[in-house]
Order: C-alpha cells, then sequence, then structure tokens
C-alpha cells in the first residue's frame, strides 16, 4: 500500500466506538476537550516517550511505532512487553475503570495484528491497563475479534473515502463523549423527529 492508504489504529478505536465520532474527527478534522480526554492526556503523556528498559527480565519498548502493510494500518503502542522468546505482548494504557469495551478491545487487537506481521510470531493475548483501577485486564485476540478488525478497517476507509458524517446516535455513549456540543445528538434526534411528526399531510394521489 502507498503511505496515504494507511489508517491509524487511534482511527479504528473511534469507528469501533461511534463511526459520527470518528468522521467528525478524521474527516472534518474536529477535536474538542473534556475531563475524560484531558485525564488520557495526562496518562499517556508518561507512556508516549520511546523508550527501552528491562522490568524482572521482562523487556518493555514504550511508543513503540506500528504498521501493518496487510490491512493498511499504522499506529504507535503505549507499551509492547518482549517474553524471553521473542513473543510480544502489547499494554494499551486508559484512564477509566476496570471495564470491557468493544472498541478498546478491536484497537489492541489490531496492534496485535501488526507486530505479528512485525515480528513474523503469533501475538495471542495483550492487556489494557485502566488507570482509574490502577489494574490489568487481559485480551484474548480469538478469531471473531481478528475479524471485527479486519471488517472495521474496511468500514472505516469507505466513510473516509465518502468523506461523509453519519447521522447521530443519541444514546449512552453520548454524555461522555467529548464532541457532545459539536455532536448535538440530542438536538439533532429531537429535530429529525419534529421534522417527520409536523411533515405536510399527503392526499393520496397528490404528486
Amino acid at each position: 500500500m502507498q503511505g496515504d492508504d494507511y489508517v491509524l489504529i487511534s482511527a479504528l478505536q473511534h469507528y469501533a466506538y461511534c463511526p459520527r465520532q470518528c468522521a467528525l474527527i478524521h474527516v472534518e478534522q474536529t477535536f474538542e476537550e473534556n475531563l475524560f480526554t484531558l485525564r488520557g492526556q495526562r496518562i499517556h503523556e508518561r507512556v508516549n516517550v520511546p523508550e527501552y528498559e528491562l522490568i524482572e527480565g521482562v523487556r518493555v519498548e514504550r511508543a513503540l511505532p506500528l504498521w501493518c502493510h496487510r490491512l493498511g494500518l499504522t499506529g504507535i503502542a503505549d507499551a509492547v512487553e518482549f517474553a524471553s522468546d521473542g513473543t510480544p505482548y502489547p499494554v494499551e494504557y486508559k484512564s477509566g475503570a476496570r471495564k470491557p469495551r468493544e472498541a478498546d478491545d478491536l484497537q489492541l487487537c489490531a496492534q496485535a495484528v501488526c507486530l505479528e506481521e512485525m515480528f513474523d510470531r503469533p501475538v495471542p493475548t495483550g492487556a489494557i491497563f485502566h488507570h482509574a483501577s490502577k489494574r490489568r485486564r487481559e485480551v484474548q485476540f480469538d478469531a471473531g475479534l481478528r475479524s471485527q478488525v479486519e471488517e472495521t478497517t474496511h468500514k472505516l476507509r469507505l466513510l473516509l473515502a465518502a468523506g461523509t458524517v453519519p447521522p447521530p446516535v443519541a444514546d449512552a455513549r453520548c454524555p461522555t463523549c467529548s464532541l457532545i456540543e459539536t455532536c448535538m445528538p440530542y438536538a439533532l434526534k429531537d429535530f429529525s423527529q419534529s421534522a417527520k411528526t409536523n411533515a405536510p399531510f399527503q392526499v393520496k394521489g397528490d404528486t
């Protein structure tokens, strides 16, 4: 693939969480800060400095550049731990409490797919470190999750190529989204419903 054809792993995570959020960020170049994004930035400032260290015999690479030529993915891993046999173990840092999130698992699996191509060896598992609870949650990269990575990458490419912004979802994801003021999900949903309710009555046979 050409350099311009590669998509960011972070965009993959954004799409998996909400396609509209992804389009606002990566198509319209819109981004806003809130408490959650600021917390995330502070955490990543500590890990997104390229460095290498040994911790109890485990080699740890921080801010490791990633790529997968097969899928056209690129990004940066917060940390990758290498076992004694050289097997990579990606670790992604999140600011929230320990709880499963499909978009986060997909992001981590995409990192594993990159590491497999880069180091030519299987990467069966990784972990997400939840800063609020100071706990890791291990993620198994099974066939279903790997299939989601490929499917979501394809959908992301279609979204970016179209250059359009999907309609708002107005659901439980919205209150904590940093783009809620720009997206206006509830206002647009109410407007759409109101427009349908107040649409002029059309007599059958009218043109």
